[in-house]
């Protein structure tokens, strides 16, 4: 899902670089088995400047506050 959307971003946008971050919380981790609370996953996708750029992917990463 986060790869979809940060190409649909992309294509949408014709932008040089896209970052998607996207967090949410692990519902079978909850409910069955360990039920570990607050579960919580995360997802990243880097792609153009975001990925080829190691400052540009720093300052957004610092930014979403990670």
């Amino acid at each position: 899902m986060t790869k979809q959307i940060a190409e649909a971003v992309e294509e949408v946008t014709g932008c040089r670089g896209v970052g998607v971050i996207v967090e949410a919380k692990h519902m079978c981790m909850m409910m069955r088995g360990v039920q570990k609370q607050n579960s919580m996953m995360r997802t990243s996708v880097m792609k153009g400047d975001f990925r080829e750029n190691q400052a540009t992917r720093e300052e957004f990463m610092r930014l979403v506050g990670l």
